[in-house]
């Protein structure tokens, strides 16, 4: 039937696509998940005094962690490793930044149903990224499909060197 072979076609052009699009996800959100936390490891008393402001206990501690899990996560991100473990903690920070530093969005999209709050809120676009990679991974063009395949290739001729 015509309609089932299109659509087939369809299904075929967006596999082709799907990982070019979490290589570019993976770099755009990933450099700025680095440059973010680098800027808030330099300037770390602005940060600190930020998150005492807002009511984040242990302000300069908080502080290291979310600049450290951005750096870090970033970089991972780039790379394409560790793509359905490094975004969790990324997920976390940014559920942090909404519930404490960008609540309004929260409560104007659940009150006010106004959902522009939210999604132009500062942590929306990192949250995302980090979830779009969390569920479908990194994509072929990444540390973990090359690492993978190495360690399926190891695995396999482990296996049949046993039974040979």
């Amino acid at each position: 039937m015509l309609v089932l072979r299109v659509y087939d076609g369809w299904l075929k052009l967006l596999e082709q696509v799907s990982s070019p699009l979490l290589l570019a996800i993976r770099l755009i959100w990933g450099l700025g998940f680095f440059q973010t936390g680098l800027g808030k490891l330099q300037n770390l008393e602005r940060t600190a005094g930020f998150f005492a402001s807002i009511g984040i206990p242990l302000p300069k501690l908080n502080a290291l962690m979310a600049g450290g899990t951005e750096m870090v996560g970033g970089i991972l991100l780039i790379l394409g490793l560790g793509g359905r473990i490094a975004p969790v903690p990324l997920v976390f920070t940014m559920l942090v930044a909404f519930a404490t530093a960008d609540r309004g969005s929260i409560v104007d999209a659940w009150t006010a149903h106004d959902l522009d709050k939210l999604t132009s809120a500062a942590p929306f676009p990192f949250l995302l990224a980090s979830l779009l990679v969390l569920v479908f991974g990194p994509g072929k063009f990444s540390l973990d499909q090359v690492l993978g395949s190495h360690v399926r290739k190891a695995l396999e001729s482990k296996a049949d060197a046993k039974s040979g």
